[in-house]
């Protein structure tokens, strides 16, 4: 009969044992010897804009003899993954209003990287790609960041209007859409301060302050203000919403016109009047400077400014000013018209 065994012999059976127990523990999956197909992406975000084309990558340092690649996109504040294509490597299908602008690059054997043609506000986010071979099924991640603009927005009403999903119609009628976090945390890095709180994408409600004082969240630090989650039916606020480069256009008409003469003074001239958003768009990407109120589609008056100085608006930093929403029948500005 065997004897007992001794202290040494014990560790050496019983220390990987508790290793596996510790990295459990601790969150942290155990290694394991099996292979890692996906090669790690060298950049993790990928940076694009409206209308362009834009490739995620995803290549395989070697195939298994069988399997298959989903990609998909994180929806962001939803617990749910949206399909965009699956490939066996030779062929792929897409699935939904992105899989029929999506294709798979194919630069060689082991590219399974995915290509966005026409990208829109709505594709900016995380993209995963997955490698399913039945046993070891291995995943990378991806950001898909867009430049733009972040802008708040407030109806004819005054502020505190609207609930979440009114909040999102308004900035998609602005050729926007609803801000992200990191799109308002960005904005705010930028020089983005406003004092009223608004509905982001995600179901939070937030606000950027660079300069701390009493009326916009007390005197300490700058930062992203933060009214956390909100019933989004029932409670009200404004919008911060987002947009990116624009395929046409901005320009000013001068005059003294009405609402409904600026509308027939930009369709002469084979435009439309301009949205909130191109707007902005034009201030930020175009360097559009003019220092005359115009109306804009939503019966807004506002001017962009990238050189401020003191008849202009009288605030030290670039930005677009505003004076509010005077009456449609009011003969006392130009328009700015959007022309594609």
């Amino acid at each position: 009969m065997p004897g007992p065994l001794s202290l040494p012999t014990l560790g050496h059976f019983l220390l990987p044992w508790a290793f596996a127990i510790l990295h459990e523990a601790l969150g942290d999956a155990a290694p394991h010897p099996g292979p890692h197909y996906l090669l790690p992406p060298i950049h993790e975000v990928i940076h694009s804009h409206r209308g362009a084309t834009a490739t995620l990558p995803c290549v395989l340092g070697t195939p298994p003899p069988s399997y298959k690649v989903r990609w998909s996109k994180v929806e962001p504040g939803e617990l749910r993954e949206t399909l965009i294509l699956i490939t066996n490597g030779l062929h792929a299908r897409g699935y939904g209003p992105l899989g029929g602008r999506a294709r798979m690059r194919r630069g060689h054997r082991l590219d399974a990287s995915l290509v966005i043609e026409g990208v829109r506000l709505e594709d900016e986010g995380r993209y995963r790609c997955e490698l399913i071979n039945g046993m070891e099924d291995e995943s990378v991640a991806l950001t898909l960041r867009l430049e733009g603009v972040v802008f708040p927005y407030q109806p004819s009403r005054g502020r505190y209007q609207f609930n979440y999903y009114e909040a999102k119609q308004a900035c998609e009628e602005q050729d926007g859409r609803l801000a992200t976090y990191a799109q308002l945390y960005q904005a705010w890095t930028e020089g983005l301060d406003w004092c009223n709180a608004g509905w982001l994408l995600e179901g939070s409600v937030r606000y950027p302050v660079l300069t701390a004082r009493a009326p916009c969240g007390g005197r300490g630090r700058p930062g992203i203000r933060s009214y956390g989650p909100r019933d989004r039916k029932r409670d009200r606020y404004d919008a911060f919403c987002f947009t990116s480069m624009t395929a046409g256009h901005v320009f000013f008409v001068p005059g003294r016109l009405t609402l409904s003469e600026a509308h027939a003074a930009c369709r002469r001239r084979g435009a439309t009047v301009a949205k909130v958003g191109h707007l902005y768009a034009a201030w930020k990407f175009s360097g559009l400077d003019q220092c005359d109120g115009g109306w804009l589609a939503d019966g807004s008056v506002r001017f962009p400014i990238t050189s401020p100085r003191p008849r202009c608006g009288g605030l030290p930093d670039p930005g677009v000013r505003s004076f509010g929403f005077p009456r449609a029948q009011q003969a006392a500005f130009g328009t700015y018209c959007y022309s594609e």
